[in-house]
């Protein structure tokens, strides 16, 4: 394994060691001891989640209260964060990243978490450090904002957006406050 801090403080990305042989593939997906001794911050989930999708639905961005875990055991997906927190030094600094199996993401609370399929179909497993409640409100902006920029691999027709991600305000006008002063 291999634990790489990204430009965006908090945010780790996790390269997995793939076992092949004739039978098929393992791997740990997840392993405390060996990802903090790289770094990684001491992680205590408290609920396991897996989202089904095909290829194009893009999801996000929302910055949830938790911290998340983010793995991919079947297809591929685009990953996009943003940096949502507000006294954060790397507000509004934006990563992106090809996510499968053979790699994973760390989130710190308050990352603006994004992805779209790239697969026919992919599952995406996180590991999170608060349970879910219905009713909750998340901060959340525009996948398409502009001066976020993110290159999502699959446009127009294809793409498949709840009306909710399409109604995301852009970080203009979420954070009119912050973002002239850290963009």
């Amino acid at each position: 394994m291999n634990v790489r801090q990204s430009k965006i403080e908090g945010l780790f990305f996790i390269e997995l060691d793939i076992h092949d042989d004739s039978r098929g593939s393992f791997h740990e997906a997840w392993q405390a001891e060996k990802m903090e001794a790289q770094g990684l911050p001491h992680f205590v989930p408290v609920q396991s989640n897996v989202s089904e999708s095909r290829r194009g639905t893009l999801r996000g961005i929302h910055a949830e209260p938790w911290e998340k875990y983010i793995h991919i055991p079947y297809g591929s997906v685009f990953g996009a964060w943003v940096d949502l927190r507000e006294d954060s030094p790397t507000f509004g600094v934006v990563e992106q990243l090809q996510l499968d199996r053979t790699n994973a993401v760390y989130l710190p609370k308050g990352m603006g978490n994004s992805f779209q399929v790239t697969s026919d179909f992919a599952l995406y497993s996180y590991l999170v450090t608060a349970h879910w409640q219905a009713g909750t409100v998340y901060p959340a902006v525009a996948f398409d904002d502009p001066d976020l920029a993110i290159a999502w691999p699959i446009a127009g027709d294809e793409q498949v957006v709840s009306e909710k991600d399409r109604s995301n305000p852009i970080m203009r006008q979420k954070y009119p406050h912050k973002y002239n002063q850290s963009l």
